[in-house]
């Protein structure tokens, strides 16, 4: 029965995370979808930049996978764009998304919910969100389900934090 309730999740998870990517694109007013701008590849990180990327992180996030977090991103980039001068899609750009508050990405549009949500972005609060965005802001429009597994949401947010920062902002959290 579990493993039918699972499946059944995984089933209408990823027909979600398919409607929201609507196609990878834009839509204009009039409702049509334009095809999302080619990004160029970021630069692999080096192992100093990983070493640095977990020292910039509580502790709890210090034994991260880089690379279960890169599978678990892929989830996200149907809705999400990760680069510096990415556009905003059906989500917004995630690129510095350290240390900013919620909702504040130019060019947005976002739910009352977040924008009175006061939610400053840091390890601890996405992993909360990404647990599940409707119950940490009911309201939101957000329509992914959430990330049950703790181990991949700290996978992820490790992620995030290698390849959303820029260079002089990763500084090691107290």
């Amino acid at each position: 029965m579990r493993v039918q309730i699972s499946m059944v999740v995984s089933i209408v998870l990823a027909a979600l995370l398919c409607a929201c990517g609507k196609s990878g694109g834009d839509t204009s007013a009039a409702g049509v979808v334009s095809a999302a701008p080619a990004l160029p590849a970021p630069a692999a990180p080096t192992q100093a930049r990983k070493k640095a990327t977990l020292a910039s992180l509580p502790a709890a996030f210090r034994g991260a996978d880089f690379d279960n977090g890169q599978a678990k991103f892929a989830l996200c980039k149907s809705c999400h764009t990760a680069v510096r001068d990415g556009p905003n899609m059906t989500g917004p750009n995630l690129y510095d998304v350290f240390g900013r508050r919620a909702a504040t990405e130019p060019g947005f549009a976002y739910s009352d919910a977040l924008k009175v949500s006061k939610i400053v972005w840091d390890a601890d609060s996405i992993d909360k969100w990404i647990a599940n965005p409707r119950a940490d802001v009911p309201g939101t429009k957000m329509t992914y389900l959430g990330m049950e597994n703790a181990k991949d949401r700290i996978d992820l947010i490790a992620y995030l934090r290698l390849v959303t920062t820029p260079k002089g902002r990763l500084r090691p959290v107290p």
